[in-house]
Order: structure tokens, then C-alpha cells, then sequence
């Protein structure tokens, strides 16, 4: 359901390549620690199972801090101390069992033979040092999208949000997957011209990796502040403008999703921060804010109400009237009592990745509460999920 969070694939191949940047040359299960702590803080999804509400309050909760890192990567490091254990209890029971090594060594070795190495000592603080910057790296790509994640939470409850990259970004996918391709390929290539394998081979190409996505990073940065400037610079309405915002696109940095405020309604608009073209049809992309009645005011205090007015920025919330929620059936009510469905939605997720322009409803992360007679609760919808 909450499929707006950094995917995890961009967050593992990120933690291999800090692994392999220099810290797995200071310990062994330097890489180990830095894949596992680099997801480890989407543990959060297990509150899914208190239902879809439950999820969306805790989703990017305290494992998503500062305060909360240290401890995120200790548990990765445990994971590794206990696998670690396992091995060595296994490495130990087969030299048990194994025949006795031959005294005499060969007079003459093969020249091509590999060169076994003496193992590689744990040194259990760089592995947690290597943990920490991968649960630290985690925050780090949470915040580029436009999610956004509470660093400071409990001390500031306030979201933050880069919005300047995409949650799938194809381009991060190549530069990391490149920087643990190439090195397994080069490989190859010196083992059929019998070229001697060379330890912790990578590092350069992890290095490149990271760098790219650092410079990725200021790229989007750079445009995402254009669209903003570009947009401030061009009246696409004659209304006092009360706040903007730009979302991403995934692979092109130039193209953006605005969103404009004014006291009546929200104007949606695309923009091409390479040719500073702004396109916006107020008969298409104007949406009038809807007015408030009892039946909205009490789905703002339902639990589905507060946790969602609570994280999105741009919340939507609208009286739908007898229309079904999705998935649940409306409340069977004696003739006298009415019912009404109020939808939650977030305008930041409001437009297709793909084609561009506003999505088709529902948006993504939409949430539906029944109100009966404009002040009680009969049923809480998201993702297709009630909430018990």
C-alpha cells in the first residue's frame, strides 16, 4: 500500500556499494552489514498487519530518525554476529571431521594455482560503523522524494521532503547495478587471459557509483529549484498564489508536476525547466477546494482523519456523497439514519509518472471513511484495506 517510500532495491544496491567503497578492506561483513541496515528500517511495514491506517501512522515512523539509526544498525549487526556464529560453529565441526593436512608440502607449485589468502578478522566496530552510514544512507534517499520522512522525530514532528527524485529512479538502478557488475565481469575476463584475482576488487567502481548519485542528486536539486523559480516568474493564474511545490519525473530531470494554492482551489500545471515552458488548462487542471460540511469535519477527527491530515501536505479531503468505498460495502442503516463517504487524498501523488498530467482517481494512498448521520465513523478504507 505504501508504495510511495523509496524502493528497496535502490536502498540495497546502496548499501553494497558503501560496503565496497573501502569499508569491507577494514573488516570482514562490512558489505554484509551495510545491505542489511541499508533496508532495515522498513521493518515498519510490519505494522501492516494492525491494518492500513496503523501502517500509514507508523510508516517512516522511529525507524526513519536520527534517533533511531544507531539503534536500526545495531540490529543489523546482530543479524550478522548471529550468522557469524553459525558459520564459524560450522566451519569448526567440518576441520573436525576433515583428514589430516600432508606434512610435505609440494616442492613444486602449480604457478596458476590460487593463493589462499589468510581469512579476513571481524572487527565488529567497522562493522557497525559500515551498518550505521548504510541506516543512515536510508534517511538520506527517503528524504529525495516526495514522501518525505520526520528525521527528528519524537523531539519535532515535522515532515520533510526533498521532492527531487522520483521513488523509482531508472538511472540510480544503472549506476549501481553497473558499479556491481563491472567488477564480476572484469573478473571473468582476467581469469580466461589467467590473470591473478585481485582481493576486495570494486572499490573504484562503488566509489563511481556513489559519486554519480551524488551528482544526480545536485542535478535534480538544481532543476527542481528552476521549476519552483520558473513557476514563481509566471503568472498561470491572476489569484494570490498562498504555496507551490514540484514533483519529479522519473529519468528526465527537466520535466515537473506543479502544484499551485490560492484561497479557492488548486491549479495543477507541467514545465520543462530545459525550454522554461509551462503548460496549464484552468478548464482541466483547476480543482476547487471543497466546501467543509459536518460529514468532512467528522472524518477529520476519525483515526484515519488525524493520521492523515497529519502527513499530507497537500490533503484533499472531500464529501463524496452516497458513492461506495471501494472494497467495503456502505453501513446497512434503519430510514432515518444517512450515511455519507468522505475520501482522503494527497495531491503530490495525484499525477501519472508515466504519461504525466493529473491520475486518474483514486490517487495513489487515498483513504475513504464512512460518516453516519455527519458525525459518526462506520468503516475506514485504504488501499483497498479496512481498517479493524
Amino acid at each position: 500500500m505504501l508504495g510511495t517510500s523509496m524502493e528497496p532495491v535502490t536502498h540495497f544496491l546502496t548499501g553494497a556499494c558503501i560496503g565496497r567503497a573501502g569499508l569491507n578492506r577494514k573488516t570482514a561483513y562490512a558489505t554484509l552489514a551495510a545491505v542489511l541496515a541499508a533496508e532495515a528500517a522498513d521493518i515498519d511495514v510490519l505494522w501492516s498487519f494492525a491494518g492500513p491506517v496503523e501502517e500509514l501512522k507508523h510508516h517512516r515512523g522511529i525507524t526513519h530518525t536520527f534517533l533511531g539509526a544507531p539503534f536500526v544498525a545495531a540490529a543489523a549487526v546482530g543479524v550478522v554476529w548471529l550468522l557469524h556464529q553459525y558459520w564459524e560453529a560450522r566451519r569448526k565441526r567440518k576441520l573436525a571431521k576433515a583428514p589430516p593436512a600432508n606434512p610435505r608440502p609440494d616442492p613444486q607449485p602449480d604457478p596458476r594455482a590460487p593463493v589462499l589468502r589468510p581469512r579476513q578478522p571481524v572487527r565488529w566496530l567497522w562493522v557497525y560503523l559500515s551498518a550505521l552510514l548504510s541506516a543512515l544512507s536510508h534517511l538520506l534517499l527517503d528524504w529525495t522524494n516526495n514522501y518525505g520522512l520526520r528525521p527528528f522525530f519524537p523531539f519535532n514532528p515535522r515532515w520533510y521532503e526533498g521532492s527531487f527524485v522520483f521513488i523509482a529512479e531508472p538511472v540510480l538502478w544503472a549506476l549501481l547495478i553497473l558499479a556491481l557488475l563491472a567488477p564480476w565481469l572484469g573478473g571473468l575476463i582476467g581469469g580466461e587471459i589467467g590473470a591473478r584475482r585481485k582481493p576486495f576488487r570494486g572499490r573504484g567502481w562503488a566509489i563511481f557509483a556513489l559519486t554519480g548519485m551524488v551528482l544526480l542528486w545536485g542535478w535534480r536539486w538544481s532543476e527542481h529549484g528552476r521549476a519552483l523559480h520558473l513557476l514563481a516568474n509566471n503568472e498561470i493564474t491572476t489569484d494570490p498564489v498562498l504555496r507551490t511545490a514540484a514533483e519529479p519525473y522519473p529519468v528526465n530531470p527537466f520535466r515537473w508536476h506543479l502544484l499551485v494554492e490560492t484561497p479557492g482551489y488548486y491549479q495543477t500545471a507541467e514545465i520543462d525547466t530545459r525550454t522554461g515552458v509551462i503548460e496549464s488548462n484552468p478548464q482541466q487542471d483547476v480543482l476547487y477546494k471543497p466546501p467543509s460540511d459536518p460529514a468532512i469535519e467528522a472524518a477529520k477527527a476519525t483515526f484515519l482523519g488525524r493520521v492523515y491530515m497529519d502527513w499530507g501536505r497537500w490533503a484533499v479531503v472531500e464529501d463524496l456523497g452516497k458513492e461506495p468505498i471501494p472494497g467495503l460495502p456502505p453501513p446497512r442503516l434503519p430510514r432515518e439514519r444517512d450515511w455519507n463517504t468522505v475520501r482522503f487524498s494527497d495531491l503530490r501523488f495525484a499525477y501519472n509518472p508515466l504519461g504525466g498530467g493529473r491520475a486518474s482517481t483514486p490517487a495513489p494512498l487515498s483513504g475513504w471513511v464512512y460518516i453516519v448521520d455527519g458525525r459518526e465513523e462506520a468503516g475506514e478504507v485504504m488501499g483497498g484495506r479496512e481498517q479493524k
